[in-house]
This record gives C-alpha cells, sequence and structure tokens, in this order.
C-alpha cells in the first residue's frame, strides 16, 4: 500500500520535487525543437497558477482544457491542480455539440485552448454555454478571447501550493460515450502516484534514463500517463509531438528522438508494420527497449511479427478510463502473446457470474477490480456510478477467463459475445485466428442473423496493400479460421472494408457494424467500402 500524507496536493509530487532533488536541469519534456527542463516546468506550472488565480478560479472549481500535446498542457493541468482547482482534460477530436455537452457538464468558467481548436467552440452560440466565461488561448486568438503569453508573463513564477488533501479531487477525465454522452470519472489526488507507482516502476522499470513517447494523446486516460506524469514521476523525459501520428511521422520521431518507451495501441502497430521505407531499409527502433499495447486486445501474431522484426516485446495490458492506468500487464521476458497479462502487484482481480459469483478456472466471466487509482465516482450520474461501481470493485464491463497460470485472456466487451449453436463465441478469438493470415491487417467480428434469424459469425476485414479483397480470399479466409477453431467459429460471412470505425482511443466499435447489418443478413453497404459477401 502507498502512503502518503493526509494533506497532499499532487502537483508538487510530479512538478516540484524534481526540482527540490537536484533535477532542474534535466529536460522534462522535447516538442519538436523545444526543450523545457523540471526548473522550467516548475516556473511555467506555477505562472498558469498564478493566473489562474488572478482569473478568480476558486478551490474545486473545474478548469477545462482544450489542449493539444504541447508542453502548455502539462502547464495548465498541473498549474491548475496546484491551486486546488480540478483540471479537465478533453478530447481534441470531438464535434461541437459535445463540446457543447463537456463545457456545460463541467460548470467551467474558463477554458484553456489551443488556437487550432478555439472555432470549434466558436461554433457555439454564446447563450447555450451556461457557466462559460473566459476562454484562454495558446496561440493566434480572437477578439473575445485572452492571450496565454500575456496572461503568463504578468504571473509570478513563485507559488505555494494549495492544502489539498490526498483524497481531493484532482482532475476529471472522461470516459469514451460509444452509447450516449461521456461520464466524467472523478480521479483524486492520489490516484496518478498510485498508477505511476505499481504499473511503471513495478512493471516497466522506469527510472530517468528513460524517454517515454506516447501515439496516444495526452488527454486520453492511457496516453495521461505514458507521456504525462510517468515520466515525470521518475525525473525522465516526455517526448511530445503535435502532428497527426501516421506510421511514416511515428518511425520519424522514433528514430530522431530516440525513445526507450514506446506507447501505442494494436491498430497503430497493424499500421507500423505494414508500412516500409521505400528504399527498402529497416527503421531504427534499437533505443526501444519495451513496447507498451493497450485500447483492445493485442492479436498474438502482431506481438510475434513485431518481436521477429525488431527485436522489441509488446507489452499487452488492459486498464480504462476509469482505472487511470494499467490493472492487467504482461512482464517483460514473461509475455504469453494473445493474452491481457497478470494483474498488476497492488491491484486485485477477479471472474465473475452474472449473480456475483467467482467462475470456476477457464470459464468466461465478468472482470472486476479493485484498487486505490480506480476513480470516486461519475461526476453527476449517482444511477451509473452504483452500476459500475460495487463498494471497492470495479465493474469493468469486460469479458474474461483466467489460465492455471494466473493470465487473464479478454474474450470481448459483456455485449459482444454471443451464442452460436448454443455454445459462447468470442470474437476476439475469431479476430486473432483471422489477423494471422498474411492478407489480413485488421479484423472484427460481429453477430449477423441469418435467414432462420439464428445468430452467425461475420467478419469485416482490412487487407494488407499486397492482397486484393476477391471471393476466393474470403473463401481462404474462412477455411483458414475453420482449420484453426471449432467449426462453429467459422465467419459464415466475409465483408471487405477500407477501415474498421474505431474511437478516438483506437477502440473499435463494434455496434457501427452491427447497425449496417439488416435483418436477412446482408450487410448495408456503407460508404468507400469494398465488401465482397461470402454466404
Amino acid at each position: 500500500m502507498i502512503i502518503l500524507p493526509e494533506t497532499f496536493n499532487v502537483a508538487t509530487y510530479f512538478v516540484d520535487r524534481n526540482v527540490l532533488q537536484g533535477r532542474g536541469q534535466r529536460i522534462a519534456i522535447e516538442c519538436g525543437d523545444r526543450q523545457v527542463t523540471y526548473q522550467q516546468l516548475l516556473q511555467e506550472t506555477n505562472q498558469v497558477g498564478n493566473a489562474l488565480l488572478n482569473l478568480d478560479v476558486r478551490p474545486e472549481e473545474r478548469v477545462l482544457l482544450l489542449l493539444e500535446d504541447i508542453p502548455e498542457f502539462l502547464y495548465c493541468f498541473f498549474g491548475a491542480i496546484k491551486i486546488g482547482a480540478v483540471a479537465v482534460p478533453t478530447n481534441t477530436l470531438l464535434n461541437v455539440g459535445d463540446y457543447e455537452y463537456l463545457l456545460n457538464d463541467t460548470r467551467a468558467r474558463v477554458a484553456l485552448v489551443s488556437d487550432t481548436l478555439l472555432p470549434q467552440l466558436r461554433l457555439i452560440p454564446g447563450e447555450r454555454l451556461r457557466y462559460l466565461q473566459k476562454i484562454v488561448v495558446i496561440g493566434q486568438g480572437d477578439e473575445g478571447s485572452i492571450d496565454f503569453s500575456t496572461l503568463i508573463a504578468h504571473s509570478s513564477p513563485e507559488l505555494d501550493p494549495a492544502p489539498t488533501s490526498k483524497d481531493d479531487a484532482a482532475f476529471w477525465l472522461y470516459s469514451s460515450g460509444s452509447t450516449g454522452f461521456p461520464k466524467g470519472c472523478v480521479h483524486l489526488h492520489h490516484d496518478m502516484v498510485v498508477c505511476s507507482e505499481l504499473y511503471a516502476k513495478g512493471v516497466l522499470g522506469m527510472d530517468e534514463r528513460d524517454r517515454c513517447y506516447s501515439v496516444a494523446r495526452l488527454f486520453f486516460a492511457y496516453g495521461l500517463g505514458n507521456a504525462g506524469y510517468f515520466p515525470l514521476a521518475f525525473g525522465a523525459t516526455s517526448i511530445l509531438s503535435t502532428v497527426r501520428p501516421t506510421p511514416e511521422g511515428i518511425y520519424a520521431n522514433i528514430e530522431r528522438y530516440r525513445p526507450t518507451l514506446f506507447f501505442s495501441v494494436p491498430t497503430n502497430y497493424a499500421a507500423l508494420l505494414a508500412h516500409h521505407r521505400a528504399d527498402g531499409t529497416e527503421f531504427d527502433l534499437s533505443s526501444v527497449r519495451l513496447a507498451i499495447s493497450a485500447g483492445e486486445a493485442l492479436p498474438a501474431t502482431l506481438f510475434e511479427r513485431f518481436k521477429q522484426r525488431f527485436g522489441v516485446e509488446i507489452l499487452d495490458g488492459v486498464g480504462s478510463t476509469e482505472s487511470l492506468q494499467m490493472v492487467l500487464s504482461n512482464r517483460q521476458g514473461a509475455v504469453r502473446p494473445g493474452s491481457s497479462g497478470e494483474i498488476v502487484p497492488g491491484y486485485e482481480a477477479k471472474i465473475v457470474d452474472e449473480d456475483g459469483k467467482p467462475v470456476a478456472q477457464g470459464e468466461i466471466g465478468n472482470l472486476l477490480v479493485k484498487g486505490d487509482s480506480i476513480c470516486a465516482t461519475y461526476w453527476n450520474q449517482h444511477e451509473k456510478t452504483k452500476d459500475t461501481i460495487e463498494g471497492h470493485w470495479y465493474r469493468t464491463g469486460d469479458k474474461y477467463y483466467q489460465d492455471p497460470d494466473g493470465y487473464f485472456w479478454h474474450a470481448g466487451r459483456s455485449d459482444d459475445l454471443f451464442k452460436v449453436n448454443g455454445r459462447w463465441l468470442s470474437p476476439t478469438e475469431v479476430e486473432s485466428a483471422l489477423i494471422a493470415h498474411p492478407a489480413v491487417r485488421e479484423a472484427a467480428v460481429v453477430a449477423r442473423e441469418d435467414a432462420d434469424r439464428l445468430l452467425k459469425p461475420a467478419a469485416y476485414v482490412v487487407v494488407n496493400p499486397d492482397f486484393h479483397p476477391t471471393d476466393k480470399l474470403a473463401g481462404d479466409l474462412r477455411d483458414w479460421v475453420a482449420q484453426r477453431l471449432a467449426g462453429y467459429k467459422r465467419p459464415r460471412w466475409i465483408n471487405f472494408v477500407a477501415e474498421l470505425p474505431k474511437t478516438a482511443t483506437g477502440k473499435l466499435q463494434r455496434f457501427k457494424l452491427r447497425a449496417l447489418q439488416t435483418q436477412n443478413g446482408e450487410p448495408v453497404q456503407q460508404g468507400d467500402a469494398d465488401k465482397v459477401s461470402a454466404p
């Protein structure tokens, strides 16, 4: 158990402490050609905190952050927390309606915004924003905004932390809103410390020599740890990029900045493996000691191909916005490809049936986890909080089974599993089999009714560049699965698509694939997707 004092402000732990321990001149952040030392990080954080005080931001008041992955993100995040306010990092990929909802739900009077994102907020009629009073813009603002640089220039670089409790709210993160509006997960001052100690140190073995590069952005729970507070916890270096992450750009950043830890998601690992340099030479990933994956299950074949090509192990793990970071993870040298790994020491996990009783080993059930980084509540969502957080336990919504060696295996989300011929089918198992075929870059499996109104598996497949969708390939893929899995798991239909629907965090949106289908089992045409059905 991690012991913290009752009066504790987490901004001092991640920012001030590094300077007090003599790391003031070490590089905390690299972004493009910018290098920020820990001393500069402390000064800028203090100036943001004082600027917010000058704007009359009060303790416990929410401050909305709509920012690109730039050093100012961390200045603003920790600056708000240091004065006792609540920072709310916000997804930069949402639409105008989402921002209206979030601004009203947080009741933020002040928003800190990157100039590239300001036009989105300006599309919301002012009378529909019930609380927002001031927009501070980093970059080129407009007539109605406050210039960040000017505001900071007039703020003191000295700031005493607010005397918050370790159990006070420090920040909110909004969970994915795949059905309805997203939920605000309230995280406390101690939560980031717990994740840093249990996962970053305990599993990844992080120290001040590490350089962290994350494809997942800072406004995600996953990215906030990867390139935000994890490196700051150990006096390490965060590598930030504002450029849209393409395989070519990611490889270029790895070769330029030489990260030791690389964080991404399965979709991106597949894209990296599909990408090759025009001159045939290999990309240099020799600086990377570990790669990390989260967001959805990493197929075993992606792990094996990445390790064979680059000599780097990918540690797949499972976390959530609610748990903040990983609660299950593979370990270096002990990876079981295709699994989510073992419980991260310091957390607990159990797999139960619909009545809450533990299932037998090897049987699929509902995964519940327990740990000190799990959010305190969903803001203003009492019933959803009760449905999800049961005392000390958090109901993840994932189906899992555990093998005799203690490894956890993902079977899908609770609403993804379906029965075929009276037997449970896990979409992820069929997807892993499909991805093992050299023609397949990505795959997703959902239930579809046949002519008799019985559920059968339907597969949506993105092919690798060297292959072309044909009826023959569809048949080959169906036979490929049948040779590796039980016959009832063989896809009844293969549908070739240009891409799979994903959330901004890279998670597959199966509900969108299910929505494509009609009752008679034929898929609805979708945009530019190339479709071949093989009934």
